[in-house]
């Protein structure tokens, strides 16, 4: 009897299981993977509803481990929606609903492949799960409470797969070896607030913000490397809150988001944006404060043994050779980078957080065959 990823696809999906509700996922898979023989453990934390489930011995010099995560974002207009969001409906051979490709199906395909696996080809080794219900919002109980709790237990994974969606347009045309780090910075300018027609009785904070936000953006961080894209920053807001013409407003704000790779390091940008709003706060004679949150550093798993791994099973299960990217936002590969090399392959990707996400089955059967064939190659 095989395990068959559509249809946990769909019952997770009719898991209502926005960041940071469970809603009923977790609880399903703890009972799918304790049937299978594995240990579970509730690893929740600071409301977050997180579980680690392991087959074979702890501690095994050849663990492998995957991750992924149950919880999604908010549907929005569910009126705007063809099938309900969480009705998980099949039709003309796509699977529709909020997580199906955002990864409901890859935690479903990947707990198929390693129920299935263990049950079939006992290896000589272990098998982690690692799934958590708090990557689509803040991140900072799920994966990280996790690891943690691992670290804690003396648990370990000697590599590591992350489930996400990493295909743009077919299935199988890339796996990610590393992701650009992301950060942001909110600067608040603080003048003197005056009449427009006495410019010399105030201090106007626009100049300064304007300065600044031109001078960041213009600036080109690097030239890309090897196996990153050059880094990009963006300016995403400049705010006054004035809506009179005959005022100099007392304060203003501004916001950008940079997308950085291993040249830079969220402490040595945070540097150099600091030093850009004192140079701009001086010039202009107001004071410039600023904030940063850094979302995660930027990381490289070299090409080498576990990217070929995977790169051979994937061509092996769909006939496409896949390229080594590290293109895209963040994801938690990023919190495991510190505790084993990490790869990322999953689904394609074009309609996650949309209205109407859905996946086409026969994908989620081929991410399984994938998974399958990974798991395989790895005890072999």
């Amino acid at each position: 009897m095989t395990t068959d990823p559509v249809k946990l696809t769909a019952d997770l999906i009719r898991c209502p299981s926005v960041t940071p509700a469970e809603g009923g996922a977790l609880v399903l898979l703890e009972a799918l993977l304790n049937d299978a023989g594995f240990d579970c453990v509730r690893v929740d934390r600071g409301g977050v509803a997180n579980l680690f489930a392991r087959w074979g011995p702890k501690g095994h010099a050849r663990t492998f481990g995957f991750n992924g995560h149950t919880d999604v974002v908010p549907p929005g207009d569910e009126a705007a929606w063809a099938h309900g969001p969480f009705a998980a409906v099949e039709a003309d051979g796509v699977l529709y609903g909020r997580g199906a490709t955002d990864m409901k199906s890859g935690v479903a395909a990947f707990a198929a492949a390693a129920v299935d696996f263990v049950r079939d080809t006992p290896p000589d080794g272990a098998v982690v799960l690692t799934i958590t219900g708090d990557e689509e919002g803040d991140a900072v109980d799920g994966t990280t409470a996790l690891l943690d709790w691992m670290a804690e237990q003396g648990e370990a994974m000697s590599v590591c797969l992350v489930g996400e969606p990493t295909c743009p347009d077919v299935m199988g045309e890339m796996i990610k070896i590393g992701r650009r780090g992301s950060m942001s910075a909110w600067f608040t300018v603080t003048g003197v607030q005056g009449h427009s027609a006495y410019p010399h009785r105030a201090k106007n904070p626009l100049p300064a913000i304007a300065r600044l936000m031109d001078r960041l953006a213009s600036r080109r961080l690097d030239e890309g490397t090897d196996h990153f894209d050059a880094s990009t920053l963006a300016v995403v807001t400049i705010d006054t809150g004035n809506p009179a013409t005959n005022v100099i407003p007392g304060q203003c704000s501004g916001a950008v988001n940079i997308r950085f790779n291993d040249l830079h390091t969220g402490e040595s940008l945070t540097s150099w944006l600091r030093q850009e709003a004192e140079e701009a706060g001086s010039a202009f004679g107001v004071g410039i404060d600023m904030r940063v949150k850094v979302s995660g550093e930027a990381f490289l798993t070299p090409p080498g043994p576990l990217s070929e791994l995977v790169s051979q099973a994937v061509e092996a299960a769909t006939g496409v050779v896949p390229a080594l990217s590290t293109t895209g936002g963040t994801s938690d590969a990023r919190f495991i980078k510190a505790h084993c090399p990490v790869v990322e392959f999953g689904l394609v990707g074009r309609t996650m957080h949309q209205v109407d996400e859905c996946v086409p089955v026969a994908q989620i059967d081929q991410l399984k065959a994938v998974y399958t064939r990974i798991l395989a190659d790895y005890f072999a």
